[in-house]
């Protein structure tokens, strides 16, 4: 996600699957305390509800906020892992030699954003130090957060959730007071879905209100009972309840009846299960997160789970709401609820059995971790991908395992070497990859190959984010073992890896022996993927010294490699520095042609890193051809997608030279004024908005048969109607309340949002306008006509 498009985007809440049932009352208190607080934290007992009730709170708050992010932390067990979370989910990459930190920051901070963090009990200290960081760095930053208790800092507002009201014993009931609770409304809802026609009647209404008493009016033990009404009648249902209840009193004491309850309820369930469904439960909750079909068969068959009999059980399983079926781009994936999840687990055999599928689960994705390495120079990089990331979670319990299970850690150290190109450059999860090489290395101190190759593994993440200094002690220790031991391909990866240091330090001459060296190294050792970011960085560094006969035999030399492997992902970069060369030889149609190429592999692939560097460079070449208005809009586009994704322009010194050189020549050209104001369009580009200018019709407005003066008009005093608004979307509606007579009071009400927030507002409309009162505002909304939107 690029920082302009976190900017206007939704976020990633998701759609419900079921209907919403009450909590008028709690929405209320929580859209009031948002506009008080910063940080409000939603606590209560497991399965209460407080993850759907902030989703809810949270898409009713969307209009009052230009994003809303949903950050779920329930299968993050590394406390360290948590911002590196947040970052991955709103998109904000972290290549800066900091931690995600620094780009989460630098995001936030000029944008209204709520952040929802759930499930943050077990990683209670992360969360808080991250929420107090992001809390005072950015000024418009809302946090809505879910725990069991309370994050504990300056500022939080806590909110108890409780349990759906349902009828007090003894209480008269009738059918329309029956409807006044929202447990009952709940339980009737939930029950017509699985039992059509299912009412609430003056036959099973006192039974009815006594099921949900004896539940608490817990949601979770309310769904789960509703499932049971298409085999049992209500009467039976709480006849049976109540026996399991009476079974269950040697429960802890200490355990609030809530959750003695709860307990009570999942752990009937369980019993009402056949032999095999029982079984296939408890194995499932050796997975931290949604699974696919493949993953269950290769961990939980045997001893009394065949193959063959997955599909019958994984689907009783979803029949009785025991599991959850998702789609992920067309793919079927199954999630348990943490609660059964951890009622699961508790039902193992004990640590030898935990032990067992724990190593079963690693076993399975280290396999998918290998394929995905030796597959990934080749035509299905987008499968892998979209796979490697549906499986993130899998992957770390995975990693984890072999950290904490002696013996263990040299599997663990070969399979982060497996996932460093697919998974960690490809998606730019850089701070995640040093993560666990880092802690890999520790482990495993024995001088062999696979450590010399996992050091430079990690030297190449250390030096792509601008750490030097760090980059160059682990690539010297990566050579030097590799010398010692005389292994071929980890020699050629030293090689590559210092070439590029060099490279990126901008001392060509230095750098390019090095390249040399590792192109025909990595050709020896048949390692496609480190030959071509040999022959691309080498050709780079052989055009910046001036041959560039010999820089585009070695360009057409990738380019053909990728095209016999059929391979995208590296292609998108050689189309992107070949597009550098050609614009430095004067060639600009050819360096447009190929910049936009690249443009539309990478979002393809969603490369945010790739997108914003072919924005910069059609960018460079539209300045050129005198094309100064369009050229500083993607530029700033540019900036934006880059900072996003913690680009550092420090780390390849002549890119920033080239940067700066088209920032004073678009300042020469355009003008303070003008320059800011088309900087101001560039920055509230999306992301698919800056593709578009760069290579759609708004991209070609300066052509043959228009004068650079009719392509750029001098700016008028206040824009005509025609040109887009320089306001934001929220901005806009401010303004069209304004236009209308309306108060900042009144305003505030109307969108729900504090009168504060309103006043802010205002004074950042003024600004852009160039104006000094509201009256202004009223009349240029006029002249862009009746108020409407751009």
């Amino acid at each position: 996600m690029v920082a302009g498009a976190v900017t206007r985007q939704v976020g990633n809440l998701p759609a419900d699957l079921t209907s919403f049932v009450g909590r008028r009352r709690e929405l209320a208190e929580i859209r009031r305390l948002l506009s008080a607080s910063r940080l409000v934290t939603l606590t209560g007992v497991g399965g209460v509800g407080k993850t759907r009730l902030a989703l809810r709170a949270a898409a009713e708050q969307r209009r009052a906020f230009d994003s809303v992010w949903l950050v779920d932390l329930s299968t993050v067990t590394d406390p360290a892992l948590v911002a590196e979370t947040v970052a991955a989910t709103m998109g904000v990459r972290d290549e800066a030699a900091d931690c995600p930190v620094d780009a989460l920051e630098q995001v936030l901070s000029s944008q209204r954003t709520l952040l929802v963090l759930d499930n943050c009990e077990h990683l209670r200290d992360a969360c808080a130090v991250l929420a107090d960081r992001l809390l005072r760095a950015a000024p418009e930053l809302r946090i809505l957060a879910t725990s069991r208790q309370s994050l504990g800092i300056t500022g939080e507002h806590q909110m108890k959730i409780s349990p759906l009201p349902v009828p007090e014993p003894d209480r008269p009931l009738n059918r329309r007071s029956l409807e006044l609770y929202d447990g009952i409304s709940l339980l009737t809802e939930r029950a017509a879905a699985v039992l059509p026609g299912f009412t609430v009647t003056e036959d099973n209404q006192a039974a009815v209100a006594e099921l949900c008493r004896q539940l608490d009016g817990i949601p979770l033990a309310i769904e789960l009972a509703a499932v049971r009404l298409r085999a049992l009648s209500v009467n039976a249902l709480v006849e049976r309840l109540r026996d399991r209840y009476r079974l269950l009193t040697g429960g802890s004491s200490a355990a609030v009846p809530r959750q003695q309850t709860l307990h009570a309820l999942v752990d009937w369930s369980f019993q009402l299960l056949p032999a095999a469904e029982r079984t296939l439960w408890t194995r499932l909750s050796i997975f931290p997160s949604h699974f696919d079909l493949d993953a269950v068969e290769a961990v939980c068959t045997g001893d009394g789970i065949e193959r063959d009999d997955v599909l019958d059980l994984l689907d009783a399983l979803l029949d009785k709401s025991l599991l959850l079926r998702e789609e992920h781009g067309g793919a079927v994936r199954y999630r348990m609820l943490d609660t059964l999840r951890e009622f699961g687990r508790k039902r193992l055999s004990g640590p030898a059995e935990r032990r067992s599928l724990q190593r079963r689960h690693r076993d399975h994705y280290f396999l998918l971790a290998r394929q995905a390495d030796a597959e990934w120079f080749g035509p299905d990089q987008f499968s892998w991908l979209r796979r490697l990331n549906l499986e993130q979670a899998n992957l770390r319990a995975a990693m984890d395992f072999c950290l904490q299970e002696p013996c263990e850690a040299e599997t663990g150290l070969r399979m982060a070497l497996c996932l460093t190109d697919p998974c960690w450059l490809a998606n730019a999860y850089y701070n995640e990859g040093r993560h666990w090489l880092d802690r890999m290395l520790w482990a495993t101190p024995e001088p062999t190959v696979l450590r010399a190759l996992a050091l430079c593994a990690d030297a190449e993440l250390v030096l792509t984010q601008g750490d030097t200094d760090r980059g160059r002690r682990l690539l010297a220790e990566s050579r030097a073992l590799a010398e010692r031991l005389g292994d071929p391909e980890a020699l050629a990866q030293t090689s590559l890896v210092a070439g590029m240091a060099e490279h990126y330090a901008g001392d060509y001459a230095k750098a390019n022996p090095l390249l040399e060296r590792a192109v025909a190294e990595e050709e020896a050792v048949g390692n496609l993927s480190g030959l071509l970011i040999a022959l691309i960085t080498l050709a780079a560094g052989v055009g910046y010294l001036g041959d560039r006969a010999r820089a585009t035999e070695l360009f057409e030399r990738a380019l053909a490699l990728t095209e016999a492997h059929g391979e995208c992902s590296g292609r998108a970069w050689v189309l992107a520095i070949f597009a550098i060369s050609l614009w430095q030889g004067g060639e600009n149609a050819r360096a447009l042609a190929m910049a936009r190429e690249a443009l539309l592999l990478a979002r393809d692939l969603g490369d945010r890193m790739n997108i914003a560097m072919n924005l910069e460079i059609i960018a460079w070449v539209q300045a050129d051809e005198g094309r100064h208005a369009p050229a500083a809009r993607l530029l700033a586009a540019s900036e934006e997608i880059g900072r996003s994704v913690g680009m550092a322009p420090c780390r390849d010194r002549r890119f920033a030279e080239f940067h700066e050189r088209c920032l004073t020549d678009l300042r020469t050209s355009l003008g303070d004024r003008a320059l800011s104001r088309e900087t101001r369009r560039g920055d509230r580009l999306t992301m698919n908005e800056a593709i578009e200018e760069a290579i759609g019709d708004r991209a070609e407005r300066g052509r043959a048969g228009e004068t650079v003066a009719e392509a750029e008009p001098a700016p008028p005093e206040r824009p005509p109607a025609a040109e887009p608004s320089p306001l934001t979307r929220r901005e806009q509606e401010i303004a069209e309340l304004i236009a209308q007579g309306r108060s900042n009071k009144e305003i505030a009400s109307a969108l729900v949002i504090s009168q504060r927030t309103v006043e802010g507002h205002v004074e950042r409309i003024l600004d852009k306008l160039g104006f000094a009162s509201r009256a202004q505002i009223a009349a240029w909304m006029a002249a862009r006509g009746a108020g409407g939107r751009s």
